[in-house]
């Protein structure tokens, strides 16, 4: 689908019916007119007689509220509060953010704007929004401007976006009252006068939804665009959503810094925190940095492709020279970007996102690396977590929950830290050696050097100019070009049966002790060699949120698998029914066991979070007969002392009874009540969701079969704890006294053969080595454990080698020669050494031969193929070298004298 073509169409359609789409009414009566913009021909609103130009800061020569505010002076909480009291006398409900780890969803990491929380259940019409209409202030993150931040003035990986949203009927829309709502906003809630106010006609899409939108600016400064969604968008065309959807978006920073009018918008945004800074480097904003600032917006790299002519030309219409501008502006830019990015870092992390190298922790680790590379190159007096700590202070009132977590968000910007100076102390003198090479590193070769080594375009700069004192040219745009190469994720969409006209399974697993039942078969049907069966109800348990599927029969025929296709329940069977009515038998052993491995990792993932911190989240999970696998988010190993405690509180929890509540629930009202805690294992479809409450230890949104109470868990048995990823940590276990004591006899006995078997390598490396010396051995390996064994036969080993080197020494420089040790590499080592000096050698041993020939012209390769004959084997070989032997070992010397008779010896 050509996005851009469709938005052309729409324009067309806007055209010829504009008071369906726009807030003409509103408008018109407010005095506003409709124009034409001179400079790029946008469609706009506005009350000034004598504007020509939309307000798009490119049509009107920049920004021109800086040093020059406009309304009534807002501060950023302040902001906020005196917009949702007007909002909530106007109908609306206030409502808390969401978690900018956007859990619910599977098509991306991080929330990116406020309609997001909606998307996709509310805005297709499927799920109730938590209030009709609403605003919140949504933190959002995004990561496309990272080499933009600190430089622009207005460029933020983080940042507050106050939502306006309406989820209503078509009858029921009134684009017209929804404009007046923000109009009053700008003109009452912020006093900026009408006239200085511009509406452009846009049109819109995001998300697989298209509309139509109004973006408000004021002197040159986009406020906020109130989009109206109108259409659902696929590959076959567009069509009309059953409901339409207002999205505002309004930057609450914006608000602020236009009616403050200060050089940048950090000191608006962060008001304590920069004055901290400050404080803290003595830095300040001098009138070269105000001077520069309106021309800050020529140095984005995503628009501009020659970044050092735009330094030169700023530098040119400031009368200064380049050099000297960048002193000026370059140290108050990481300034800045240290401030956003430790803001950013703050809330992803108490949201429960993790530094990393792969999915959004990576954008994380990315802006966390370059903060701190900018406080190192500066030697400023602070850490990344002190800044962390002060916007924490400074929004309590408006997200208290940042600093309820802040004491897990300080643990691990201190790992990360750590990881940094190990990466950043480890690739100096690559650095080094590299620069000595080249001056130039293309974008490809830097994204290697970073993504393979954690080193940072700042680093080579440090070095560069700090170590080597040499110019070095990067590519300007690093940052967005490894970030842009990260596409949001993508659901993997599975092949689907032809199940139309089928109606919806009735589902009888949820239901205890349910072990048999009767059942309709709706359709059966046979492809690709496997038969499948699909009746009008089902106590089988199919494949689903890591629990396996239930196992047993219908009627003759075994169920082999079980799978859900929407909400139809798939039965593969082991053979044809061809039957219309059947009866079905559970394998109740295998579901009680599936039960307790389910039940037990929600007990496992409560106590890992009660042990390690509220970091922690579900990141997988794998519920199998025997054994279970849980990961969660954790940024290092944990300590046997912490896995031994996650261990206990759970078997604690277990010993307590404590009930278990199973319900299904609307969405809507289950995270109102228990949060987003509930998507443990990530995005959970539909209008109702079920819900398993281990009551006053862990909630969550869960399809699995779970016991009532944890009592009948029995006992969990961790076995195992790795890592299997930066930033996951798996734990394997297994959940019921029987199946553990089970699993630690067959382990016994696993480890009772593995020991007999290292003690025979040990007795093998004591003969050989007896054979070797002629003296004998005295080890002892009675009541050794399995560790202490392979000690000793290390140890044994080292020992061996040695003394083969000895042997190998003292034996003569015969070009024949036997030797009683079968140790080819032995062998081989004295055939080489003989026939460097000597042109050949052939040496045997029991069942063993080999022959070496540096061009002696005689025979060697047919003797050392006879004596492998005689010895009842074959030899072979290429280049110089042949070896064989046979299992005919006694023959040995017989094969040695034929050697010497063929060699004529």
């Amino acid at each position: 689908m050509d996005i851009e073509k469709v938005k052309l169409e729409l324009k067309k359609k806007v055209e010829k019916n504009i008071n369906k789409y726009y807030a003409v009414d509103f408008l018109k009566q407010r005095g506003f007119e409709r124009k034409t913009c001179k400079k790029c021909g946008a469609r706009f609103w506005t009350k000034d007689p004598e504007r020509e130009f939309c307000g798009e800061p490119d049509c009107v020569g920049g920004y021109s509220f800086i040093g020059k505010p406009v309304g009534k002076r807002l501060e950023y909480i302040e902001s906020w509060n005196k917009f949702s009291e007007m909002f909530k006398s106007l109908g609306y409900t206030p409502i808390k953010r969401y978690p900018v780890v956007a859990r619910w969803r599977d098509d991306t990491d991080f929330v990116q704007a406020s309609i997001y929380d909606f998307q996709p259940h509310v805005v297709s019409g499927e799920v109730e929004p938590p209030a009709n209409p609403l605003v919140v202030p949504q933190y959002c993150l995004r990561f496309n401007d990272i080499d933009n931040v600190g430089i622009t003035g207005r460029h933020k990986t983080g940042f507050v976006m106050v939502g306006q949203h309406a989820f209503l009927p078509p009858k029921d829309f009134d684009q017209n009252l929804f404009l007046s709502h923000i109009h009053k906003w700008l003109t009452v809630g912020m006093k900026i006068p009408e006239e200085e106010i511009s509406y452009i006609e846009k049109q819109w899409y995001g998300g697989g939804n298209l509309g139509v939108c109004m973006e408000a600016f004021v002197r040159g400064l986009e406020i906020e665009n109130q989009v109206y969604m109108i259409y659902k968008v696929s590959d076959a065309g567009y069509e009309e959503l059953p409901i339409r959807v207002l999205d505002m978006g309004m930057g609450l920073g914006r608000t602020v810094w236009v009616t403050q009018g200060s050089a940048t918008q950090y000191e608006s945004d962060y008001p304590d925190v920069i004055k901290k800074l400050f404080e803290k480097t003595g830095l300040e904003l001098s009138d070269m940095f105000r001077d520069f600032m309106p021309f800050a917006g020529e140095l984005n790299v995503e628009e501009n492709k020659d970044i050092e002519k735009s330094w030169q030309k700023i530098a040119e219409k400031l009368s200064v020279s380049k050099e000297e501008l960048k002193k000026e502006v370059m140290p108050l830019a990481a300034l800045f970007s240290v401030a956003d990015h430790s803001q950013s870092l703050l809330v992803a992390l108490s949201d429960g996102m993790l530094p990393s190298n792969v999915g959004g922790g990576y954008n994380l680790r990315v802006i966390a690396r370059r903060a701190m590379s900018f406080i190192d190159k500066y030697g400023w007096p602070f850490s990344l977590q002190e800044v962390a700590e002060w916007h924490a202070a400074y929004l309590r009132p408006l997200f208290p929950e940042l600093n309820e977590n802040i004491d897990d968000v300080m643990k691990i910007l201190d790992i990360e830290k750590k990881k940094y100076r190990n990466a950043r102390q480890r690739t100096k003198k690559m650095v080094v050696k590299i620069l000595k090479k080249k001056r130039n590193i293309s974008a490809d070769e830097l994204r290697l050097l970073y993504e393979s080594y954690g080193i940072t375009p700042e680093l080579i700069r440090e070095v560069a100019e700090n170590t080597l004192n040499v110019n070095v040219s990067l590519p300007e745009n690093f940052y967005a070009l490894i970030t842009r190469e990260r596409p949001e994720r993508k659901r993997e969409v599975e092949k689907e049966f032809d199940l139309k006209g089928i109606a919806e399974t009735e589902k009888l697993y949820y239901e205890d002790d349910v072990k048999e039942f009767d059942a309709e078969v709706l359709k059966e049907w046979e492809e690709k060699g496997k038969h499948y069966v699909v009746l009008d109800r089902t106590a089988f348990y199919p494949l689903g949120g890591g629990q396996a599927s239930d196992k047993g029969k219908l009627d003759g025929a075994h169920v082999v698998a079980v799978i859900k296709q929407g909400n139809i329940v798939i039965h593969e069977t082991d053979r044809k029914l061809g039957k219309k009515q059947v009866h079905g038998v559970i394998d109740w052993e295998r579901r009680l066991q599936l039960t307790r491995q389910h039940t037990g990792a929600h007990i496992l993932n409560g106590a890992a979070r009660e042990i390690l911190g509220n970091h922690i989240w579900q990141a997988g999970a794998e519920k199998n007969y025997e054994k279970a696998r849980l990961d969660i988010t954790h940024y290092e190993i944990p300590t046997a002392e912490e896995i031994s405690r996650i261990e206990k509180l759970a078997n604690e929890v277990i010993r307590k009874a404590i009930p278990i509540e199973r319900r299904f629930m609307p969405r809507t009202e289950a995270e109102q009540k228990y949060g987003f805690r509930l998507y443990q294992g990530g995005a959970v479809p539909g209008k109702m969701i079920r819900v398993v409450n281990i009551k006053g230890f862990d909630v969550e949104a869960c399809g699995g079969t779970h016991f009532s109470n944890t009592k009948y868990v029995e006992e969990i048995k961790i076995w195992k704890v790795k890592k299997i990823q930066d930033g996951v940590i798996r734990i394997e276990f297994s959940a019921g006294k029987e199946m553990i004591a089970k699993l630690m006899k067959r382990m016994k006995e696993e480890k009772d053969k593995e020991k007999a078997a290292w003690l025979k390598r040990v007795e093998l490396l004591i003969a050989e080595k007896e054979m070797l010396t002629g003296k004998k051995e005295r080890i002892d390996v009675e009541g050794k454990d399995l560790d202490s064994i392979i000690k000793i036969w290390k140890q044994l080993s080292k020992e061996l080698e040695k003394e083969k080197k000895r042997k190998a020494s003292e034996l003569s420089e015969e070009t024949v020669q036997i030797i009683d040790v079968a140790d080819m590499k032995l062998m081989q080592e004295i055939a080489r050494k003989v026939a460097k000096k000597k042109a050949y050698c052939v040496v045997l041993a029991p069942g063993q031969v080999i022959g070496v020939d540096n061009k002696s012209g005689k025979p060697v390769k047919e003797a050392v193929e006879k004596a492998a004959e005689i010895m009842g084997g074959k030899a072979g070989g290429k280049g110089n070298e042949w070896k064989g032997g046979g299992p005919e070992k006694n023959k040995y010397k017989e094969a040695f004298n034929q050697v010497r008779k063929i060699l004529g010896e």
